[in-house]
């Protein structure tokens, strides 16, 4: 089994919140996101321990293109690596000013604190593998699977028996049997979503990694979760769109319930903000919203 190394990338000052994972094999270096460029101190002091340089790095896989996945990943083809991504997150990554502004609408005046510099990938730079047919960096071999439903333009990569999952596979802060769905806007789709899943659970790994946060050896237990999590969330929606909330109300609704359940489930302080910087609670709702409008009542 391939040694994985989980760099964290301390993202605003919190551990457990953001990693990036490196491989090894021969002269390739493989890291499987890049972080936001303001993570970049922290990944650069998580390859020295390995003994690293940006420049060693040969590839980045992305899972997907929001900032907190790939904000840095420019910047890294600038040092030599090759980036991976999907085919529809690629034009994004050549010309990032759409993706840019649409950051911008949402963050505002902390969209520099939060992610930094998000710089081109150089075309000669950017590979778009294609779903479901495995491809070979060195002695390693990776399977790109198509798996929407939080962004059209998501891949989960499998590796030997782990599945680097990205956001699909839910936000898992280590510590307890619990997780939650990341559901920003605009691309939220339940019934793609669980496609995804039923894809992931026979795809046959037995250990999960998702970027927020860390290696699990419960693969199927995560995804089966998660299938049911979405699913009770779609419900609560039904109910709550049932009276027509505002989307200030609908913030407040979807907070109190998250509020609720890190009551139940004992949520450390420490945890509540992990998962808060990881997937925050208003992002989900203003998703929910956006679903609401643009499939449900389509």
């Amino acid at each position: 089994m391939t040694n994985i190394v989980t760099i964290d990338l301390n993202f605003q000052g919190k551990t457990q919140a953001i990693a990036s994972y490196l491989i090894r094999a021969g002269d390739a270096a493989v890291l499987v996101e890049s972080g936001p460029g303001t993570t970049l101190p922290a990944l650069e002091a998580g390859l020295a321990k390995e003994g690293l340089s940006f420049r060693d790095l040969t590839h980045v896989l992305l899972t997907h293109i929001h900032l907190d996945h790939a904000g840095a990943a420019g910047w890294l083809s600038q040092q030599g690596a090759e980036i991976y991504v999907h085919p529809i997150g690629a034009p994004h990554l050549l010309n990032p000013e759409k993706l840019i502004a649409s950051a911008t609408r949402i963050y505002g005046d902390k969209m520099n604190q939060l992610w930094g510099e998000f710089l081109p990938v150089a075309q000669e730079k950017l590979k778009t593998p294609k779903d479901g047919e495995e491809f070979s960096i060195g002695s390693l071999k990776f399977l790109p699977l198509h798996t929407p439903g939080h962004a059209e333009h998501h891949y989960s990569y499998v590796f030997e028996d782990l599945c680097f999952s990205g956001d699909v596979g839910g936000v898992r802060i280590p510590g307890y049997q619990y997780l939650r769905a990341p559901m920003p806007p605009p691309e939220l789709n339940f019934e793609r979503w669980h496609e995804s899943l039923k894809r992931l659970r026979s795809a046959g790994f037995s250990r999960i990694a998702p970027t927020h946060f860390g290696i699990f050896d419960d693969a199927q237990w995560q995804l089966q979760t998660l299938d049911e999590t979405l699913t009770a969330m779609e419900r609560w929606l039904e109910t709550v769109m049932a009276q027509a909330p505002t989307i200030e109300r609908l913030r407040e609704e979807f907070t109190l319930w998250m509020d609720n359940e890190a009551q139940e489930k004992h949520l450390s302080a420490d945890t509540v903000r992990a998962y808060a910087l990881s997937n925050p609670v208003g992002m989900s709702a203003d998703g929910l919203m956006r679903y609401w409008k643009k499939v449900r009542m389509a």
